[in-house]
């Protein structure tokens, strides 16, 4: 998914937050109920409130220009749009901007690409509250957050000098051929891909039979079913 800049507009909001003044975040999730239990957390903190929500990518960029946020938490699954694409265009044009993807997928495929697109932090949806809210100021404070897991795997990657093999097949996927394997298992069709991505037809077709090839996986069938399985936390090899 490409977007033009008028899109975005760069922030003239200057640096830095009074003590006395409440750091505004903004929430992006595509679930409703998701946004709802945010907004109660962090509304709740003294120091923090909600300048606004958004389901889509689109809906955010706009939000991001209008309302100027100290901070926005972003899923990966959008409902229009891909999340890991968000994070790059509000990196290119907010370079201060903190971003902290709250999401419910594996951070040891995710939480480095994230990082790597421009992403200040990860953490999974999973985690306690408390440790929600540690992430959330660690950005607004112009730090890094991931859990101990994704850290220790970033040291021992580096350590290795790039002779670190994952041992999960899905790792060996480009971040276009993520995001394809991502929109299968939301049950897009390749044409609802190619739109939502903004890539034609016969890319994503190219996408999907590269990702067949290094998932070992012959049939679309059996594409869609690890696709789905992948997407619901499930074993590649289960029944949807």
């Amino acid at each position: 998914m490409s977007v033009g800049p008028s899109l975005f507009k760069p922030a003239h909001k200057p640096p830095g937050v009074s003590k006395d003044q409440k750091r505004r975040v903004l929430i992006v999730d595509d679930h409703p109920i998701v946004r709802q239990g945010l907004r109660r957390l962090i509304e709740a903190e003294a120091d923090l409130e909600v300048c606004g929500e958004a389901e889509t990518a689109r809906e955010a960029k706009s939000l991001i220009r209008e309302q100027e946020p100290d901070a926005v938490i972003v899923d990966v699954s959008l409902k229009q749009g891909d999340g890991l694409e968000l994070v790059k265009d509000a990196r290119a044009h907010y370079p201060a901007l903190p971003l902290l993807v709250l999401s419910m997928h594996d951070e040891a495929i995710y939480a480095e690409r994230m990082l790597s697109a421009g992403a200040n932090g990860y953490i999974m949806k999973q985690a306690a509250s408390d440790q929600f809210l540690i992430a959330l100021r660690r950005v607004l404070d112009g730090g890094i957050y991931v859990s101990e897991a994704v850290g220790n795997s970033m040291i021992e990657k580096f350590a290795s000098g790039g002779a670190y093999i994952s041992s999960n097949p899905v790792d060996s996927l480009t971040n276009r051929e993520l995001q394809v394997l991502h929109m299968i298992g939301k049950g897009l069709s390749t044409r609802q891909t190619a739109e939502a991505l903004n890539l034609s037809v016969k890319t994503v077709e190219s996408h999907r039979q590269r990702i067949k090839r290094k998932l070992s996986l012959r049939t679309s069938a059996q594409l869609m079913q690890y696709a789905v399985n992948w997407y619901a936390g499930r074993e590649p090899g289960a029944k949807p």
